[in-house]
This record gives C-alpha cells, sequence and structure tokens, in this order.
C-alpha cells in the first residue's frame, strides 16, 4: 500500500479484485433504527475514498428500499465499485415479521428484474442466493443463476449460509465466487466445512456482523438498551441472562486493543481479517456503519496484526458464547450439518 488505501483480495479465482474490507449497507434501510441519511451518504463516500469497493445491500433490506438508496451512489461511481445484492428471502407487506425462502427459478428470474430496476443498473457485479431452500433441488436454483449470467444480467454468482457440501454441489453447476456467512469472534460454525471447501475450491469468504452486529464493539451490553425498533432485541445471545455472560468474553478482546492502542472493534476486525491467512483464502469482511468516523476506524482494523498470543486469548471465545444467533436457527447453515 501506497496511497493511503487497503489492500486488494480477489473474490473467486476469476472474479473481480475488491479492497479487502467491504462495506455492509444494510444498517442504511432497515434493522438497527433510525438513520440520518445525509450520513450514510456521507459514509459511502468515505469509504470509496478509503479504498472499500464490494457494496453489499439485498432486496429484503427493507423491503427493497436498500437498493434504492444506493442506486444514485452506484450511478456516479459504477465503474469504480463491485456491487452485491441478493435474492431468496421473501417478506410480506401484511406481516412485517413474516420470513419466507424462494429458491424456485421463476423466483430468481423476477427477482433479479426488480433489484437491477431498483439499482438502475444493466448487471450486477455478484448475485448471491441470500438463503437455501433445502425444498429446491440447489442445481436448479444455482442452473437459474447461471442463466442469468448467460444473459449478461449478472456477471458473478455467490451463496450465503450454506455448508461445505452445498458449496461443492453449488460449484459443480457453476463457479461461486463468494461465500457471505455470518464469521466473528462470536460465530464460527461456518468453520466447520464450508471454510475448507472454500479454501479448496478458491472461493471468498465474505464475512457478515464481523462485529458480532455490534456487540463486540461494547456499544451495547444489553439488547435492551436498544431502540424498540432494532432487531436485536429479539436476538438471543444479547438478551437476559445471555447478554450478561457473553459480555464477560470481552475481557480479552479490551486487554488486547489496549496493549496495540487499538478499540475492541479494530481487534474483533483485524482477527476476522487475519483468517486469510489461516484458513489459506480471500477474506474481506463486511461490516456494516452509517457514519464516516466509524468507518474510518474500521478500515485501519486493516493495518492491525494480532500476534500468536492475542490469537491464543482470544481462540476460546466462541466456544463459550451463550445463545444461538437467531431466534429461528432453521435457515441458518448448521441447521443443515
Amino acid at each position: 500500500m501506497t496511497d493511503g488505501t487497503i489492500e486488494k483480495a480477489r473474490l473467486g479465482t476469476t472474479g473481480p479484485e475488491v479492497g479487502v474490507q467491504g462495506l455492509g449497507c444494510m444498517g442504511m434501510s432497515e434493522f438497527y433504527g433510525d438513520t440520518d441519511e445525509a450520513a450514510a451518504r456521507d459514509t459511502l463516500d468515505a469509504a470509496l475514498e478509503a479504498g472499500v469497493t464490494l457494496f453489499d445491500t439485498a432486496d429484503i433490506y427493507g423491503s427493497g428500499a436498500n437498493e434504492e438508496f444506493l442506486r444514485p451512489f452506484v450511478t456516479a461511481h459504477r465503474d469504480e465499485i463491485t456491487l452485491a445484492t441478493k435474492f431468496s428471502i421473501v417478506r410480506r407487506a401484511d406481516d412485517p415479521a413474516f420470513r419466507g425462502i424462494s429458491n424456485d427459478p421463476a423466483y430468481v428470474r423476477e427477482a433479479v428484474e426488480a433489484s437491477l430496476r431498483r439499482l438502475g443498473v444493466d448487471v450486477i457485479d455478484l448475485y448471491y442466493m441470500h438463503r437455501r431452500d433445502p425444498g429446491v433441488p440447489l442445481a436448479e436454483s444455482v442452473g437459474a443463476m447461471a442463466e442469468l449470467v448467460r444473459a449478461g444480467k449478472v456477471r458473478h454468482l455467490g451463496l450465503s449460509e450454506v455448508t461445505g457440501a452445498e458449496l461443492r454441489e453449488a460449484h459443480a453447476v457453476h463457479p461461486i465466487a463468494a461465500l457471505q456467512s455470518e464469521w466473528s469472534l462470536f460465530s464460527r460454525s461456518v468453520e466447520r466445512s464450508a471454510v475448507g471447501a472454500a479454501a479448496e475450491l478458491g472461493v471468498a469468504l465474505v464475512p457478515y456482523s464481523p462485529l458480532g452486529r455490534g456487540f463486540l464493539t461494547g456499544a451495547f451490553a444489553n439488547a435492551a438498551e436498544l431502540s424498540e425498533g432494532d432487531f436485536r432485541r429479539r436476538q438471543p445471545r444479547f438478551t437476559g441472562d445471555a447478554a450478561a455472560a457473553n459480555a464477560q468474553l470481552l475481557d480479552p478482546v479490551r486487554k488486547i486493543a489496549a496493549a496495540h492502542g487499538a478499540t475492541p472493534a479494530q481487534i474483533a476486525l483485524a482477527w476476522v481479517q487475519q483468517r486469510a491467512g489461516v484458513h489459506g483464502l480471500p477474506v474481506v469482511p463486511i461490516p456494516g456503519t452509517r457514519r464516516r468516523g466509524r468507518l474510518a476506524e474500521n478500515v485501519a482494523a486493516t493495518r492491525i496484526t494480532l500476534t500468536p498470543g492475542d490469537l491464543a486469548l482470544l481462540e476460546p471465545i466462541a466456544g463459550r458464547v451463550v445463545g444461538d444467533r437467531y431466534p429461528d436457527m432453521s435457515s441458518a447453515s448448521e441447521s443443515r450439518e
């Protein structure tokens, strides 16, 4: 690095080269309380200035509102960024809590047209299947996604929350550039089979929630502290006795942060970034933020190298976490392993 921006990594063997840290845009439209739109747009600009080029959204975020929110930024910087979006989680206007999953080929074709329209683009750089529906043969779903590549509507394919066996099966149908799954000091189930398969196949890992949805930063100790509309209030590991137990696990993170003159968030991100060397594959986490200052803090974590002693202190944390990632784990990859 000579220009002050972050290093780069390639998504898949023939995929795009992107900044080694991306930006998750979900919270700019929903799930984490009210958003200052002007500040969020400023954060997008700050990310690009810092060398962040992978911008991640999904059709479920704000029921399409996040894709629409990103449209002016995408239009202004189309040739400078890698645009990723996702399909398959279905919502209903009459039931805000409803979450269905559709991997049907007809739905794939319908969903991509809607995302292209909202984003204002002719082609999506990276198109993910957001969740796997075991009731639909994977070959059919990925086959339909591959048709989008041949039609010029999508450049590269990704999957989210799949097992190693599912990744191999999908990759045999069409090359998969990236696997997006939760991966952090608090969530390491992706290492059971998916990480090894990805390394074997040349697939990049794109960890979402690398900061444990903010819990690893110390920003809150119990979800009861968060606003009423914040979806973390319903996540088991952030409430009640589980939250109290998990808060105690942050002590070594704080200790290491002090030794490095860093923040706990930077240590948590540095740990995820260093998984690339541990497992032998590209790793491009997508922490989400709506503030320029937090963006700068996150990007600075790419320049922190944790020592073997640091890593040894952090290693036991995930095994001691209390509570599931979601109230309903039925669509998570570990439910199928």
